[in-house]
Parts: C-alpha cells; sequence; structure tokens
C-alpha cells in the first residue's frame, strides 16, 4: 500500500506584514473617526470684542439745558438834545470803550461855552481889581485914615467876588461837559445792534431828568452768561460739593459743532422756582471768538468734583439682566467669567464708571455678548472705540 505524502505550505512573511499594515489603518481611521466625533461635539470658539478696564479723572456732573445772555447791555442815550450830525459805526459791529459812535451839533454848546469863558474872565478881572483895592484899604486903615465900615466893605466886595469866579468857573465846566456829550462813545467793549437814529435826526437829551433818546443797544458778549437751572431733586448734591475747587460750568452747542467751554458758576439762587421745581444758576463762560450768543440754546454740564483714578469700561461692555448689571470678564485661558457690577456716570468718549465689580488690567467683552455664558470660549479681538462728535453723549444724573 502506497502511503500518501501530504505537503504542508506555511503562511509566507509578507502576508504578516500585511496584516498589521491593515490592523494599523483600522485602529488609525478608528481613532481619527473618534477624535473627529470629540471635536464636532466641542462648541467653537466665539469671537468677541474686547477693551482693557482702565482707570482716569473723570467729573461728576448734572447735564442740564440753558441759554446764553450778554454779560453786559447798555443803552446809549443823548445826553443833551440836538441834531444828529455823523454816525461813526457799522450796524453790528464790534466797538471798544470810547469808540465814537454818534456826532450832536456841537455849535450851540460851542457858544455857550464861549459864553461862560467869558463871564469867567470878567469875575476874575473884577476880582483881582477888587482884591487891588482891598490891599489899600488896609493901608489906610493902618494909617487911622478911613473908617473900620469902609475896610469891611472892601472885604466883603472881595469875598463876593471871590464867589462869582466859583459860579462863572461852575458855569464852564457845565458848558464844556454839555460841548463832551455831543461826541457819543461806546461805554462798554461789545457789539453794537441796530442804530435807532439816523443821521439828520433831532433828538432829546436826558440832562433835564428825564431819560435821552435812545440812539443804539451795545452788548457786551466776551465773557458771556450761561444761565440754567437745576432740579429740586439734586440740590442735596449740589450744596455736598458748593463751594468746593472743583466747581465748574461746561457750556456746549446744541450741535456739538464747538468744543465745550470751561467758566465759573457765578450765581445760584437762593429759593426753588414756584411750580417748576427748579433752581436758577447763571455761569460766567470766556467767549472770546463770539461764537455763543445771547438767547441761545446750548447744553450745560454742571461739574460738581473730580473723582481720581476711577475704573472704567465702554458703555457696551455693561449689560442688564434680571439680576441687575453685569459684564464677562475674559480669562487667561479664553474663557468668560460674568460679573456684577455697579455703575456710575457715562464719560465723554463712550465710557462708563464702574464702581465694584473688575479691577483696572482685566480684559472685558464689549460685543457678542448674546451667545456668551459662564465658561464660554471666546476668539478675542480688540475693540476700536468709534470716535462719536464732541459732547455726543446721553445726557445723564450724578448717583447719589
Amino acid at each position: 500500500m502506497k502511503t500518501a505524502r501530504i505537503k504542508r505550505h506555511g503562511i509566507p512573511w509578507w502576508g504578516y506584514l500585511l496584516f498589521v499594515v491593515l490592523a494599523a489603518f483600522v485602529l488609525f481611521r478608528a481613532f481619527r473617526e473618534r477624535a473627529n466625533s470629540a471635536k464636532a461635539a466641542q462648541p467653537p470658539s466665539r469671537p468677541v470684542l474686547v477693551a482693557k478696564v482702565i482707570t482716569k479723572d473723570v467729573p461728576l456732573y448734572l447735564d442740564e439745558i440753558g441759554t446764553c445772555s450778554a454779560y453786559e447791555t447798555v443803552q446809549v442815550q443823548a445826553q443833551v438834545s440836538g441834531q444828529i450830525m455823523a454816525r461813526h459805526f457799522q450796524d453790528g459791529a464790534d466797538v471798544k470803550q470810547s469808540d465814537l459812535l454818534f456826532t450832536i451839533d456841537p455849535r450851540p454848546y460851542q457858544a455857550a461855552l464861549d459864553q461862560a469863558q467869558g463871564q469867567l474872565a470878567q469875575a476874575q478881572s473884577q476880582l483881582i481889581l477888587d482884591q487891588i483895592t482891598l490891599k489899600r484899604q488896609q493901608e489906610l486903615r493902618a494909617r487911622n485914615v478911613i473908617s473900620p465900615q469902609d475896610l469891611d466893605t472892601a472885604q466883603a466886595t472881595v469875598k463876593s467876588d471871590e464867589a462869582k469866579v466859583k459860579t462863572a468857573e461852575g458855569a464852564v465846566a457845565a458848558a464844556q461837559v454839555n460841548l463832551d456829550y455831543c461826541n457819543i462813545r461806546s461805554p462798554i467793549n461789545g457789539r453794537a445792534g441796530l442804530r435807532l437814529v439816523d443821521v439828520g435826526n433831532v433828538v432829546t437829551g436826558g440832562n433835564g431828568g428825564g431819560g435821552g433818546a435812545v440812539l443804539l443797544t451795545i452788548q457786551g458778549l466776551d465773557p458771556i452768561y450761561t444761565d440754567f437751572t437745576v432740579a429740586e431733586t439734586d440740590l442735596a448734591l449740589v450744596r455736598r460739593y458748593l463751594g468746593g475747587p472743583n466747581v465748574k460750568v461746561e457750556t456746549r452747542s446744541a450741535d456739538g459743532s464747538m468744543p465745550p467751554r470751561l467758566g465759573d458758576l457765578y450765581f445760584i439762587d437762593t429759593a426753588v422756582q414756584p411750580g417748576a421745581g427748579t433752581v436758577k444758576a447763571r455761569a460766567v463762560t470766556p467767549n472770546p471768538d463770539h461764537a455763543l450768543w445771547p438767547l441761545e440754546f446750548v447744553r450745560v454740564r454742571f461739574i460738581l468734583d473730580l473723582f481720581k483714578d476711577a475704573t472704567l469700561v465702554p458703555s457696551q461692555a455693561v449689560q442688564i439682566s434680571q439680576n441687575g448689571p453685569f459684564v464677562f470678564v475674559v480669562k487667561p485661558d479664553n474663557t468668560v467669567d460674568l460679573r456684577r457690577v455697579k455703575p456710575g456716570q457715562r464719560q465723554d468718549g463712550d465710557m462708563t464708571v464702574l464702581q465694584s465689580g473688575v479691577q483696572p488690567g482685566e480684559t472685558v467683552v464689549v460685543t457678542g455678548q448674546l451667545a456668551l455664558a459662564p465658561g464660554t470660549k471666546v476668539d478675542p479681538k480688540p475693540y476700536n472705540a468709534p470716535n462719536g462728535p464732541e459732547g455726543g453723549q446721553v445726557a445723564a444724573k450724578a448717583p447719589m
């Protein structure tokens, strides 16, 4: 019987290699799919704009509405009667103190002055003559030639002559004043209004005790008054700082076209206006370029004090929830933390004072808060504040 020989065939080495490669590929695919699945389950970083918490000296203030009024208002009146011979200014022109405005016909007053000067010369001549006579009478009386009565008469005559000279001197001075009044000059620095008389008109003077004809009104515009009111509810705060070194008044144009002008508080009333619930106040504001005009409406910032190193964040960073104001603070790992804050006043430059809740140098989210929650990962980008018009902030009342 033949014995069959069975031939065994083994697995070649490259077969093992192929198996290892395939196994590694399968494991790599499984690991990558698992990693992608985990990555897909993790939410993406939220893009936000952020800004640093800064410190700055800021004012404590009240924002009010006011008007301007002339610092001085003078009605130029005629002091003597006569015909207007000349006008020396243009309507609406700026005039200086002592500038010539009108000329009244001086001829009658020049004649009166000449007459008074002639009478004064006569009185002085008579006084000299009577003084010589008195001297002779005194010599004769010393030799006992004349009676004492003659000497007394001579002395009385001299005294009378001296009085007449004084009277004549007064008449000359009065005539000179009337002549000077023919040249009507500006009593203040200011701006002339519309003239009320023209050349050729005859005006009545005011030397008789009544007011003379009004020729012109001049208003002083530099400085200028800023008039405003303070609400009765703010009086306690105002009284706390009134008289302090930092009390100032900023006057701003209604359209923001003019930089704020810093002036001094001049007056605050001592009583509340009945029915209005406000107290009148007035400030003196520099106005060298006459940019502010009487009766012009202006925005007024009544500065009461200056806070040193106040903590500031962009106003958009402060959000409101049912639990109160808060901000999102970005931590070093780019996750956010919700902080409760206590806002103060809003300041120029779209910044808000925070009295508590954050520290200088921390980073807060300015925009993009809607999709955030504590612990959310963010992708922070710097916030660039827009340059708004000067004084374009919403009016704010100071916290009590």
